[in-house]
C-alpha cells in the first residue's frame, strides 16, 4: 500500500487523537488521591494546653506494641524524631519568657499525601476517613515514600531481615471500629482535640485569630503540603518547635501530576507515529529503487 505525505499524517492525527480520547480525564486521574474533605477525622494540637507528661508515647507504644519510651527527663535533652519503633515523641521548646513548651510530633496524615502518591504497590494508603494506612505485605521496600513526604516522617527498619517501613497509622484500626487514637483519650490538659477537619479548622480559627496577643497568627497544618490532618496552633515560632517551615502549601502529588501524566502520553502516542515514519519512508526507499530500475 502506498502512504502519501498527506495520507501519513492523517494517519498518525487520526492515531494520536484516538490515543488523547483514551487517556483519563484529570479528573479521573486525580482518582487514588483524595480531595481535602472537611469530613475527615482530624486532630488540633493547641501546644499552649501540653504539660508534656508524654501519656500519648506510652499509650502510642501500648496500642502499637512498641518498645517502652524513655521514662526520664533525658527525653527532653535533645529534639527526638519518629522511628521504626517509636511512631510519636515529645519535645520541650522554650517560650519567650524562658519557660517550657512542649509539643507532640508524629505522622501528619496529609489531606493528599505525597508518600501514598509516590507508593507504587499502595502499601501506603490514604483511607476516606482520614489516616494514612500502611499494610507492609505489599510493601516492596522502595522507599520512595521516604524521599515524597515533606515531613521526613516514614522510617526504615533498616536492622531488620525483613525489613518494613514504620509511621503512625493514626491507628486506623482503632478509628474503624469507632475507637479515637490512643494518644488522644489520656491527654490530661485537653491539648489534643479530636473531630472532623472542618470544625477543627474553625475551632483553631477562632482560638487563633481571637487571641492575637497570646497565640502566633499561623494554623501549622491548615494549609501546609495542601493541608494536613494534624493541625498545631502555638503561643511560639513554629520553627522554634523544629516544625518544617519551608513546607509548600500546595499539595505535593498536584504538584508533580502534570509531570506524571506526560510519560503516559508520549508512550501511547509514540508506537503510531514511528508505524507511520517507518511505513512513509520504507515507501519512499521502495520508489527510489524503482526509479533506479527504470533508468
Amino acid at each position: 500500500m502506498k502512504l502519501g505525505r498527506r495520507t501519513f499524517l492523517k494517519v498518525a492525527g487520526a492515531s494520536g487523537t484516538a490515543a488523547l480520547v483514551s487517556l483519563p480525564s484529570p479528573s479521573q486521574a486525580r482518582g487514588r488521591v483524595p480531595v481535602a474533605g472537611e469530613e475527615e477525622r482530624s486532630v488540633l494540637v493547641d501546644t499552649t494546653l501540653c504539660v508534656g507528661c508524654r501519656g500519648c508515647e506510652a499509650a502510642c507504644a501500648e496500642a502499637n506494641k512498641l518498645p517502652d519510651p524513655p521514662s526520664d527527663e533525658k527525653a527532653f535533652a535533645a529534639q527526638r524524631t519518629t522511628g521504626p519503633e517509636c511512631f510519636t515523641v515529645v519535645n520541650r521548646g522554650e517560650k519567650a519568657d524562658g519557660g517550657p513548651r512542649f509539643v507532640k510530633r508524629q505522622c501528619m496524615h496529609c489531606v493528599e499525601p505525597a508518600c501514598a502518591s509516590a507508593c507504587p504497590v499502595r502499601a501506603l494508603d490514604k483511607l476516606s476517613t482520614g489516616p494514612v494506612a500502611y499494610d507492609g505485605s505489599k510493601c516492596m521496600g522502595c522507599r520512595y515514600c521516604m524521599v515524597a513526604c515533606p515531613f521526613s516522617v516514614p522510617k526504615y527498619q533498616y536492622d531488620k531481615a525483613i525489613p518494613l517501613v514504620r509511621k503512625c497509622t493514626f491507628c486506623s484500626g482503632r478509628q474503624a471500629e469507632g475507637k479515637e487514637p490512643a494518644c488522644i483519650g489520656v491527654c490530661p490538659s485537653g491539648a489534643l482535640a479530636y473531630g472532623t477537619r472542618g470544625k477543627l479548622v474553625e475551632e483553631a480559627r477562632r482560638r487563633v485569630f481571637g487571641n492575637p496577643d497570646k497565640y502566633t497568627q499561623h494554623i501549622y497544618g491548615e494549609h501546609e503540603a495542601g493541608g494536613t490532618n494534624w493541625m498545631y496552633i502555638t503561643d511560639v515560632s513554629f520553627e522554634k518547635l523544629g516544625f518544617e517551615v519551608a513546607v509548600n502549601d500546595n499539595s505535593y502529588p498536584k504538584l508533580v501530576r502534570g509531570a506524571l501524566g506526560v510519560p503516559p502520553v508520549v508512550m501511547t502516542l509514540w508506537p503510531p507515529l514511528l508505524m507511520g515514519l517507518w511505513a512513509f519512508s520504507h515507501r519512499n526507499g521502495k520508489d527510489n529503487g524503482n526509479g533506479g530500475n527504470h533508468g
